[in-house]
């Protein structure tokens, strides 16, 4: 009888009191972000309340298994996969407590400064941040588990005298992913491009919309996304819409016939531009840049707060100009001329043309 209750005792013991300390705990930090709500940080810290139970359950059951005498055959085992458990659980608790810190940093940060390109750049940082933690915690967590190992520890001496080797060849054989992952950290902190900038990178408008230590994806305005490897941004020129200040100039190109009004098409921009939200109103202005044969080329300059509505204004001023054209001054359309040239004057013997004779001969 005492084989049977010892067991339940020990592990329904550990269970029951890991149920009743995750329940106070989660309790507390309730109690904590509700008079708190200024920051969310105790809010963020109740994600960790899984891998909080399941580092006190392994410890608990860690402690106390050899006090159960159950499976004495196979207690090493059982052990072994109580503290590989241990060490997994408590790396996620790590992953979480650090996201949960990192979060609240971020969200302060973002609180008190206004400048969006500020805050996109601390985004981008935190980001490859908690990547970096979270990458160096799974190491360290796998080493620990891989050291539990008798056979792992008695080969750690000869990876050790073996390490300037393996590190010179895994140097070379990785030596893309490592630019990557350095050019990623550059990125982060160097403040060349973050999360939310409008770029345009072999001819695609985007907006960055994740950056890892390795590849960055940027989403194009028809809801495609690029990825693309980070070292391109470190060794390729690019265009940033949203470095600086996001304000931009744009232009529309208009090509009209040569009789076309143009003081009244200055007039006509600015009606457009002051029924258009999008324009900022900082410069307008319309002026004729070139001339063919058979059209005149006019060019519209317009500005806008940002990228987004740089362009409706110019599809704006593009479609109305066109559609007041068409409708108030449709001669200032481009015309094909279809009609015959007029011939040159015939020549006749002598070096006279044969219209001056006629002139000549005409009675008066």
């Amino acid at each position: 009888m005492e084989n049977l209750i010892r067991p339940v005792i020990v592990v329904g013991g550990s269970v029951l009191l890991t149920v009743l300390i995750g329940w106070a705990t989660d309790l507390l930090l309730r109690k904590a972000d509700t008079r708190h709500s200024e920051t969310p940080l105790w809010g963020l810290l109740r994600r960790g309340r899984v891998p909080y139970q399941v580092v006190l359950c392994a410890a608990l059951l860690r402690g106390s298994y050899d006090q159960a005498q159950l499976l004495d055959d196979h207690r090493t085992g059982i052990g072994r996969a109580l503290t590989l458990v241990l060490i997994g659980s408590v790396a996620w608790l790590v992953v979480r407590i650090a996201a949960a810190v990192v979060e609240t940093s971020y969200s302060r940060y973002a609180r008190v400064h206004r400048d969006p390109a500020r805050v996109r750049r601390v985004r981008t940082q935190v980001t490859l941040i908690m990547r970096v933690v979270s990458a160096v915690v799974g190491v360290v967590a796998v080493a620990a588990m891989l050291l539990t190992f008798p056979a792992m520890r008695a080969a750690g001496a000869s990876l050790l005298a073996s390490a300037g080797i393996l590190g010179i060849v895994a140097g070379v054989a990785a030596q893309s992913t490592l630019s990557n992952m350095f050019a990623g950290l550059q990125i982060a902190f160097g403040d060349m491009v973050r999360i939310g900038d409008t770029v345009v990178v072999d001819g695609e408008w985007g907006t960055v919309e994740e950056i890892t230590l390795t590849f960055l994806t940027v989403r194009t305005w028809d809801e495609r996304r690029i990825t693309m490897p980070v070292s391109y941004f470190t060794s390729k020129p690019f265009e940033n819409w949203s470095r600086g200040t996001p304000q931009m100039t744009g232009i529309v190109y208009l090509h009209v016939d040569h009789t076309a009004p143009v003081d009244a098409m200055r007039e006509k921009l600015r009606d457009i531009l002051r029924e258009c939200p999008a324009w900022d109103g900082r410069a307008c202005g319309l002026d004729v840049t070139d001339t063919t044969p058979n059209t005149m080329q006019v060019r519209a300059l317009v500005t806008a707060k940002d990228a987004d509505d740089i362009w409706t204004v110019r599809v704006t001023v593009r479609e109305q100009m066109v559609r007041w054209l068409a409708k108030e001054h449709p001669y200032a359309l481009p015309r094909v001329n279809t009609a015959d040239a007029t011939p040159p004057p015939a020549r006749i013997p002598g070096g006279r043309s044969s219209s001056a004779d006629g002139a000549a001969a005409r009675p008066t």
